[in-house]
């Protein structure tokens, strides 16, 4: 199964949108693996997890085909995961012999209301008939193609944030993005659910040795160790379980040196914008 990361920064990007930090300026100075852009992530070039404002650049600089996109899975309703306006581009003279003529998105009520909200001046009928939304209810798994997933909660300041156990085509993944430390309520599902462990972990690291006081809505290295270590005991992280970190903030200073020994510390992947990994 093939993982693209196609976004990995916070919602400001690196270099952020309009900061002029001293990390900022360097980055734009030197480009490469240090420009991060808004988060999304694609499985097996038929499952979105999230759609960013970045998705355009995603698809021309990474070579991805978003039409080929079935299924959407969205976290939760904020603007650097779920920028709804372009989907009223998804057909009519804007997208022709698209690989698939239609589009599930499924989220919670928030991210239902967004997306009407972002398309009723532009959308045309033709397009809209292509586009079916799912509302799905944290704990409630739902089926749809290959893959069944499982909403659970996250802390974030979104109305019923999601992240999601996603299993499907003999795989199963772990995804925590755009949370803090995970409530008690998701740790008694995933151990209720029981199966083999998972074959990829995806964690939030927005702070990563980032020390100062900050939210509870995401988290750092501290806080990664903390849920890789309820998973293992758990027995829902083995030995072949690949974890990956990613969103990471400008204001955390995601340089080479951090990135090397929070990779070393977590047994972990940095994640940088357009890396594929095979599970």
């Amino acid at each position: 199964m093939n993982i693209h990361y196609l976004g990995t920064g916070a919602a400001e990007g690196i270099p952020a949108l309009f900061c002029n930090c001293e990390y900022c300026r360097g980055v734009r100075l030197r480009g490469g693996k240090d420009v991060r852009s808004r988060a999304q992530v694609i499985v097996d070039k038929e499952l979105s997890i999230d759609f960013s404002p970045d998705a355009f650049s995603h698809g021309a600089r990474a070579g991805v085909e978003l039409s080929a996109v079935k299924y959407l899975l969205v976290t939760h309703s904020h603007c650097d995961h779920f920028y709804a306006h372009d989907f009223v581009l998804r057909g009519y003279k804007y997208a022709k012999h698209m690989t698939s003529p239609s589009l599930t998105i499924l989220g919670n009520g928030e991210v239902m209301e967004v997306f009407l909200e972002s398309v009723r001046r532009e959308m045309r009928p033709d397009v809209a008939d292509t586009i079916s939304l799912k509302r799905l209810t944290e704990f409630e798994p739902v089926t749809f193609g290959d893959w069944t997933a499982h909403p659970l909660k996250a802390r974030h300041s979104s109305q019923e944030p999601f992240v999601y156990l996603i299993e499907g085509k003999g795989k199963r993944i772990l995804h925590l993005t755009d949370t803090g430390l995970l409530p008690d309520e998701d740790y008694d599902y995933l151990k209720h659910l029981g199966g083999r462990a998972y074959d990829l972990v995806t964690l939030d690291c927005t702070f990563l040795y980032d020390d100062k006081p900050h939210s509870a809505r995401h988290m750092g290295v501290k806080e990664n160790a903390e849920v890789l270590t309820r998973l293992a005991e758990a027995g829902l992280v083995g030995g072949h379980t690949k974890a990956v970190i990613t969103h990471f903030s400008h204001n955390s200073t995601p340089d080479e040196e951090k990135l090397a020994r929070a990779e070393s510390e977590l047994s972990a992947i940095a994640a940088y914008d357009g890396m594929e990994l095979e599970i």
